[in-house]
């Protein structure tokens, strides 16, 4: 940690608490739940702080300004024109973070996800002040993005600089993490069990121990007491009754759910086409979020409900708000508005985007039933509710944490049987169509696989052409057997390449093919390799990874791989043997360790 003081308090602090562990006997598990119980009220607070400071960036830019042009978002004039600056401004207000904290900035859920599961979960604690005010920015000025992927980052931190002041290493660091994630964001939402889940199914990757479990659990808990006592037993949405008309409505939900998926795994692809786009973009880079903002703030002159996390439209759509032709608008309009917000360089989460999206596709699907079938007595804002959770199941491939959170913010049992239908219909073919849910895309263009583990993702970031020698050591086919005899004396190989007179891969030989005749004394002189060698060489190419070299060796029980070129499967450039990977790895770990070691 960089601040010398936090550091000494942390020394200080911990030097107590291990007199206190060995005075009173207390267990490991017990002294993590005492730690989840600190950083979950430490969550509570940030999250009240930070909607705080949404709620001040919101009245100084949006308010003030509807005022100050006389706009109104009821009554179309020329001057809403004028909104357009409100995002700007936010975009304006990021040149400095662009400028003094552009790696934090970055730092979005993707790199936190990669951060606290393969690089030791040591989160800065300025992530705390900088990420958090950046995004309040981006929320309270228009930027269309959600607050709880960052309040998810700035409990994470919260548990890891509790967790480095106590030198907490391994899982145990990652666990208090996780404590902080789900304080943030039950906190949030004022939903315990939805926070608990979302730590586990998404920073956790349901990696469940009952001891880890125990700790989010106390740590969630704890943070929506403190939500509770410092606002009120308030709700994020405020949602009427569920009803469902008829039993029939099942059906309908199966369809729902269905067309959430396809349109789940549509929103992936559309949001990161943006954001590769505004990549290419060939203007300076502290620009990009002011073009971008520009861009939002054109949207939310005519569908000003694009501007911010959208909470206030979304309760209208649950309690059956909105026109259908509306409601399909935004469908489109939110998308594009929320990736151009975050693609262009703005910070904040996709979590309410994917919630508004979600209900807003609901929203229209039953305005359209409601008309297709009107003995049913449909309620298209129980459809907006279930569309929600939905389609937050199949972005994010989360269906434990939708089901949960629709359950507590209806507090009703009627709900479970539609939302469990559609998330599961919906998030099973978004996953046909996406492997890669809406935070783990990134990762996995970079080649991470957070489920893979920190050691196979080493391998995977490291080349073969990186690591192979193009030193060969290869076999003509017209050696004798007796020459390779004295061949084999003076190397510390056991299987070598075959090579033809004009230098291409025919096949390969071992040491083990090679004892079958080896006391054959007759045939040492009569007998030459290409007999005794497989014509069916298993080879890799240079641009693949260690991960699947690892892979083929293992199949084959081999000790080394011939290399080959792409354009000519039988030219070879190169040889990578078993041992040339482990160093590789092994000075990989170590870089990955010393770096690591460098960001406290």
């Amino acid at each position: 940690m960089s601040n010398p003081t936090v550091s000494r308090f942390f020394e200080w602090l911990r030097h107590v608490s291990v007199k206190v562990l060995s005075r009173f006997r207390i267990s490991e598990n017990t002294f993590m739940a005492i730690l989840a119980v600190a950083i979950g009220l430490l969550s509570g607070l940030c999250n009240y702080a930070f909607r705080q400071t949404i709620d001040f960036f919101h009245w100084l830019v949006i308010e003030q300004g509807m005022e100050f042009f006389d706009i109104s978002w009821h009554h179309w004039s020329s001057a809403r024109w004028w909104a357009i600056l409100f995002p700007v401004v936010g975009g304006l207000l990021m040149i400095p973070f662009g400028i003094w904290f552009k790696k934090d900035l970055k730092f979005g859920f993707s790199s936190f996800l990669e951060q606290v599961n393969l690089r030791g979960a040591k989160i800065p604690g300025r992530t705390i002040i900088t990420r958090g005010l950046a995004s309040a920015i981006t929320l309270g000025t228009g930027g269309s993005a959600g607050q709880e992927g960052p309040i998810a980052q700035i409990g994470g931190a919260v548990g890891s600089q509790f967790g480095q002041g106590f030198k907490v290493s391994g899982n145990r660091l990652k666990v208090l993490v996780a404590c902080g994630v789900s304080g943030g964001v039950a906190a949030t939402f004022n939903a315990p069990l939805a926070g608990v889940f979302f730590a586990q199914e998404i920073v956790l990757l349901s990696a469940f121990e009952i001891s880890s479990f125990t700790s989010i659990v106390i740590a969630s808990g704890m943070s929506t007491v403190v939500s509770r006592a410092l606002l009120g037993n308030e709700i994020a949405f405020h949602i009427p009754p569920y009803q469902m008309g008829s039993h029939w409505e099942l059906l309908l939900y199966v369809v729902l759910g269905a067309i959430v998926g396809v349109l789940a795994a549509t929103f992936i692809d559309v949001h990161f086409r943006i954001k590769d786009l505004f990549g290419k973009l060939k203007i300076p880079r502290l620009m990009k979020p002011i073009a971008g903002a520009l861009l939002v703030g054109l949207i939310g002159v005519g569908f000003p409900q694009v501007f911010g996390n959208g909470y206030d439209f979304m309760n209208e759509f649950l309690n059956g708000g909105g026109t259908l032709y509306l409601l399909l608008a935004l469908v489109l309009f939110k998308a594009i508005a929320t990736s151009i917000t975050l693609g262009s360089g703005l910070p904040g989460g996709l979590f309410a985007p994917v919630l508004y999206i979600g209900a807003v596709i609901g929203g229209a699907f039953g305005h359209i039933t409601q008309q297709l079938f009107p003995a049913m007595a449909i309620s298209p804002g129980s459809y907006a509710l279930i569309g929600m959770g939905a389609f937050l199941s199949a972005a994010t491939h989360a269906p434990m944490t939708a089901i949960f959170l629709l359950f507590e913010m209806t507090a009703s049992y009627q709900v479970i049987v539609p939302i469990m239908l559609s998330c599961v219909i919906g998030t099973s073919i978004c996953r046909h169509y996406k492997k890669e849910s809406l935070d783990t895309v990134e990762l996995a263009r970079a080649g991470i696989d957070l489920e893979a583990g920190k050691e196979r993702n080493i391998m995977k970031s490291i080349n073969v052409g990186d690591v192979m020698t193009t030193q060969l050591e290869t076999v003509p086919e017209s050696m004798t057997l007796r020459q390779f005899t004295d061949f084999i004396a003076s190397t510390k190989h056991t299987n070598f390449p075959i090579t033809n007179i004009d230098g291409e891969l025919t096949g390969i030989i071992s040491i083990q093919d090679f004892l079958g005749v080896v006391f054959e004394k007759d045939l040492m002189d009569l007998v030459v390799v290409k007999e005794l060698a497989t014509s069916e060489v298993t080879t890799i190419f240079a641009d693949e990874n260690l991960d699947r070299a690892m892979r083929k060796i293992g199949y084959r029980n081999i000790e080394q791989l011939p290399v080959v070129a792409r354009d000519c499967t039988n030219k070879l450039i190169g040889i990578i043997s078993r041992r040339d990977m482990v160093s590789a790895y092994n000075k990989a770990l170590m870089a990955r360790t010393l770096e690591e070691d460098g960001d406290e």
